[in-house]
């Protein structure tokens, strides 16, 4: 496949993830404390899916890892934000099947085996180890948000979530950089600024 049109999914993605933390910043300098807007889950949710796709096509198995988990748990946010049910039907069945059906056609289909994915011609197996611990970390503080919003049944952001972002970004953009992907990079040098900003504004709260 045209390496351009790869390149475009990955950045059209990291744009969407740069407009979601952006709402987000926003909201909280409005509100003068850290907020999780609806509108933030649901462009994370969008972008998500398409940066699993790109980790697809990129034949990037630590990208698809991190965005699997990550990408259900905006849609566990927004049915906590009683959101999640307004979004029509069909689109909502869409949204919960199609990683799987992905997922499936990757692990079954000739053309994209799991062989394909721990290719060392795609990626040494040091980067792929690194890169999988990298989206781990980064995939955590969505767990960890994911377990405190469900203890105070509410969608929240807690420190905890932008202490782990900002090591997991970290980690990522050195992965990053081995791995020569400019869409990784820039995702993570616009996030590294809200991650910081946001834990300024929790302080002073």
């Amino acid at each position: 496949m045209n390496d351009y049109f790869i390149y475009s999914i990955g950045l059209i993605a990291q744009i969407l993830f740069s407009i979601r933390l952006l709402v987000q910043w926003l909201s909280s300098e409005k509100e003068k404390k850290v907020v999780a807007p609806t509108l933030f889950w649901s462009i994370g949710m969008i972008a998500s899916l398409l940066l699993f796709i790109y980790g697809y096509l990129r034949n990037d198995f630590a990208i698809m890892l991190g965005q699997f988990i990550t990408y259900y748990i905006y849609i566990r946010n927004l049915q906590l934000q009683h959101q999640w049910k307004k979004i029509l039907k069909r689109i909502r069945i869409f949204f919960i099947y199609f990683p799987i059906i992905i997922l499936l056609i990757t692990f079954l289909q000739g053309a994209y085996n799991s062989s394909q994915l721990f290719n060392k011609d795609y990626i040494s197996s040091w980067l792929l180890v690194f890169g999988i611990v990298s989206q781990l970390v980064f995939t955590f503080r969505f767990i960890y948000q994911w377990i405190f919003s469900e203890i105070i049944k509410t969608s929240e952001l807690p420190a905890g979530f932008w202490i782990i972002s900002l090591l997991g970004a970290i980690l990522i953009l050195i992965y990053a950089i081995f791995r020569k992907d400019p869409i990784l990079c820039i995702g993570q040098i616009f996030g590294l600024v809200v991650y910081i900003r946001n834990l300024m504004i929790l302080k002073r709260h």
